[in-house]
């Protein structure tokens, strides 16, 4: 499992055979020969990142090796996989007909890896996850402290990245697991863990405007340039939510990822907020607004129908 192979010596169940079929290029074979699993990678990462630069950056090999095993992947298949017209390139029918059966082999032998280790009691290896700036930042050390100190073996590769995009890393198989904001409407696929509540409060600088009222509503709020997270994060949609149900509209000045540039932005008094309250500080203030009970759910996602390894469920253990 170590190895970068895999040794399809199948008749009509044999994964690469199936993709072997899936072109016509099989007739009466009774032995296929092994299949580079590396050219599955080199290909997948092409096709993802839309160059053959980029994904020699991703895979850390020259460009003329990811050549080279597209290259070889295409004789191997007898097909194209890419066009290239100049310095673009596109999926080819073929290509695109490959590449979400590609993403499923490498997940099911990933997943097959994790399984088999888990018949021993051993916590190593590395453990690949992602989460958020601000989880990272407010929740996760001491955590991570421990976990080290329990499972010196295991190495971690943590990976910032938004909410959204974790989860979809899990659900394609790409991470894990997931530490973030919990989705209000999770893929069927996805497995959800609540571990903390963030409480989510209306934030202002100390020279905004409606710092000089001693009440503050919903509609002062509409009325005023907000700052929120960007559009089609999970906070932003709790915002919204809240304001769409008061048939109130949100007068959006700027937008921001990060929750700690917006906390500046608004400490200036460029608008107001709405952030965890754990991101209170003395340069701004907490508003509270009759009417406004926000919250948002942190914790672990996983993939519902895959292994998680050891080292995830000992990391799952060290959260809850």
């Amino acid at each position: 499992m170590a190895k970068e192979y895999a040794y399809c010596y199948y008749y009509s169940n044999s994964l690469f055979l199936y993709i072997r079929l899936l072109f016509g290029i099989v007739r009466n074979e009774r032995k296929i020969r092994l299949m580079d699993i590396a050219n599955l990678q080199a290909f997948i990462a092409v096709a993802t990142s839309g160059s053959f630069s980029a994904a020699s950056e991703n895979l850390f090999l020259t460009q003329p090796a990811i050549s080279k095993r597209i290259a070889s992947l295409e004789e191997e298949l007898d097909t194209e996989l890419f066009d290239r017209i100049g310095r673009q390139i596109q999926l080819t029918e073929a290509g695109l007909a490959l590449l979400p059966r590609a993403q499923k082999i490498l997940v099911d032998i990933e997943d097959s890896r994790r399984a088999i280790l888990n018949l021993s009691d051993h916590v190593g290896g590395t453990l690949r996850f992602a989460t958020s700036h601000h989880i990272g930042l407010h929740r996760l050390p001491p955590v991570l402290r421990q976990y080290s100190k329990d499972f010196p073996e295991v190495e971690l590769d943590i990976q910032f990245m938004d909410s959204e995009e974790a989860c979809r890393a899990v659900e394609h198989g790409k991470l894990e697991m997931a530490i973030v904001t919990l989705p209000l409407t999770p893929s069927e696929s996805l497995e959800l863990q609540q571990v903390w509540t963030d409480k989510l409060s209306v934030i202002i600088g100390k020279t905004h405007p409606l710092s000089k009222k001693k009440r503050v509503s919903l509609t002062d709020l509409a009325e005023h340039k907000a700052i929120l997270p960007a559009r089609g994060t999970f906070t932003r949609e709790i915002i919204e939510q809240a304001f769409l149900e008061k048939g109130l509209p949100l007068n959006i000045s700027l937008a921001s990822n990060y929750l700690e540039t917006i906390k500046m932005l608004v400490s200036v008094g460029l608008g107001w907020t709405i952030l965890p309250e754990i991101m209170k500080g003395a340069d701004v203030r907490i508003v509270k607004v009759p009417g406004l009970n926000l919250k948002r759910e942190l914790g672990i996602v996983t993939h519902a129908r895959r292994s998680l390894s050891n080292a995830a469920n000992e990391m799952k253990n060290c959260l809850v």
